[in-house]
């Protein structure tokens, strides 16, 4: 078979239904392979990075492996960003990239830019193929890579003297396992983690993103119930544990809860679980959880003592470290130290009323409406992001996709189109921002395309608001190149793109317009017209302790 039909059988091999894909110069042999292709869809996106940002949220909102597909030069840079985002958020992902000639390798060739040397540091692994015979055993080990251990994409960069190549070389029926995924759970510490857990009067069990990858959030669960054992996420731990549940105690950090946070700086013991304590979660390192032991859990040894120094360290599948420390949990009368987080949850309630619409009553009106419906919600970057955070029902796991680690303003319309097309019968909705719609708005085309269901919010505030919000906070004000009130109309862009559009400009008209707009049969946006100048509170500034929250904005 060519180089093409190997590549095709291995993803096939891999269950892959559906691949984004960008058609160029060096890719024109698998496209034309693909043309004939009826057990794997292609999905056209209308830019490299739009494709990219499409596998993460489909590789978020199903558990599979998400592939992407893009010539080489700029093509295959236009998807940096993308393998960037799910590095960072440990995304399983494939990216195929044309290159040319293997002969013309290193001569500066047309379009020819060494994207192995690009991506070396955002990717678990990448492979310049340049033998035809090693390319179906490198792309079956580049799935394995992706989703075995801590997930992350893989870059699988393929001449197009390779594509074309006789192989005869056969697709290997698997790849041995590696030994982290193998690991067994030493019992001897299992138990001692239930002993320390059993001895504390004051433990927070703080659960990140680790625990959805592993699809540990009903062992989790268990584990809180057992010992009555408060929980806390991180932004990217949304959804492993219900947010509706009596021991939730909400999301940590920056844009974290008032009693989260307290909770964090004086509990005896912080049992963490998929997390890696990223800045934005600690704050001032010196003082995070001062009183605490601390027990880290988690896939990747290289995250172990790397910002916060632990007490005990356990490497090893979460669920699986999980499974072996619940039978040790005794129960425990913790009455005291649940009494003290609810009395910090009563304790201050942030405004979240206003003369005009505010961005807390829509998110409110949108949970509500949703509330019998299976909904996975897409978010981009910025206040919109923390605002839904903080105010969206996060029941499951899977349901909430949001960019963590990068930031990536641009994430949220192709990574909701992607959750779509993985999850064709959830309500997926994308709250976005005036500013981060306008980074990937011509995937609209894709979804109107496709006919994809995607509701898309836009909260639209005429500024860049997270930018302006510590330009108010801690740059007296100073609005250096934040304003974009200027911005074109959305409503009329969607009508060009040939989706339905929806206004809201006060709160009486929240319900009935959101209602039609959930129950359109195609895609939609909503141009939310929010107080130009409310803040996400509370707010940790950069750098400071968890306890010094912002809780006012302003006068």
């Amino acid at each position: 078979m060519l180089g093409t039909q190997a590549i095709l059988e291995v993803l096939k091999s891999e269950g892959v239904d559906l691949v984004f894909a960008y058609p160029g110069g060096q890719v024109i042999p698998l496209f034309d392979a693909f043309h004939d292709e009826t057990s794997i869809r292609l999905i056209l996106p209308r830019h490299e990075q739009g494709g990219a940002h499409a596998a993460d949220g489909y590789a978020r909102a199903t558990g599979k492996v998400g592939v992407v597909i893009a010539t080489s030069g700029p093509g295959a840079t236009n998807l940096v960003t993308g393998i960037a985002n799910a590095y960072l958020d440990s995304v399983p992902m494939v990216a195929i990239t044309g290159q040319v000639a293997a002969n013309l390798i290193g001569n500066d060739a047309f379009q020819e830019v060494d994207f192995v040397g690009i991506t070396k540091s955002i990717t678990k692994k990448n492979y310049l193929v340049t033998d035809p015979q090693q390319l179906p055993a490198i792309l079956k080990e580049a799935f394995h890579v992706a989703r075995s251990g801590k997930p992350g994409p893989v870059v699988v960069d393929v001449p197009s003297s390779v594509q074309r190549a006789e192989v005869t070389a056969p697709i290997p029926a698997s790849v041995p396992a590696t030994p982290a995924a193998t690991q067994a759970v030493d019992p001897d510490l299992a138990k001692r983690v239930a002993e320390l857990v059993n001895a504390s009067s004051r433990p927070l069990l703080y659960a990140g993103g680790g625990v959805i990858s592993a699809g540990a959030a009903d062992v989790l669960r268990q584990v809180a119930e057992s010992s009555s054992l408060p929980v806390a996420t991180t932004l990217m731990g949304l959804g492993s544990f219900p947010s509706d549940h009596a021991q939730n105690v909400g999301m940590v950090g920056m844009h974290g809860t008032y009693y989260a946070n307290h909770a964090v700086m004086n509990c005896d013991l912080l049992l963490a679980v998929g997390v890696r304590f990223n800045d934005r979660v600690t704050g001032k390192l010196e003082t995070f959880a001062p009183h605490a032991t601390v027990i880290h859990v988690d896939i990747d040894p290289a995250t172990l003592s790397r910002t916060v120094a632990v007490d005990v360290s356990v490497v090893g599948d979460v669920k699986a470290v999980l499974e072996n420390v619940l039978p040790g949990l005794e129960k425990r009368d913790r009455s005291a130290w649940l009494g003290q987080i609810n009395a910090w949850r009563n304790e201050l309630t942030i405004e979240d009323a206003g003369p005009g619409l505010t961005p807390q009553f829509v998110l409110k009106e949108m949970a509500r409406l949703s509330e019998d419906r299976d909904t996975v919600m897409v978010t981009d970057v910025g206040q919109h992001q923390m605002w839904t955070a903080q105010y969206w029902r996060h029941r499951r796991p899977r349901r909430f996709l949001s960019s963590g680690g990068l930031g990536t303003m641009g994430f949220g319309l192709p990574a909701a189109m992607g959750a779509q097309l993985g999850c064709p019968d959830s309500l997926v909705v994308c709250v976005s921002g005036d500013g981060g719609i306008q980074m990937n708005i011509q995937e609209l085309a894709t979804v109107q395309r496709l006919n994809l269901p995607v509701k898309i919010i836009i909260l639209n505030n005429g500024y860049l608001g997270m930018v302006r919000q510590w330009q108010d906070i801690l740059w007296n004000k100073r609005y250096a190149h934040t304003d974009i009130s200027d911005n074109p109309d959305f409503l009329h862009i969607a009508r060009a793109y040939g989706v339905k559009d929806f206004s809201i400009t006060r709160e009486d008209e929240a319900a009935s317009v959101l209602e039609a707009a959930f129950a359109h049969q195609g895609p939609v946006v909503v141009d939310v017209r929010i107080e130009r100048e409310i803040n996400v509170l509370p707010m940790v500034p950069g750098g400071e302790s968890l306890d010094n929250m912002i809780l006012a904005s302003p006068a």
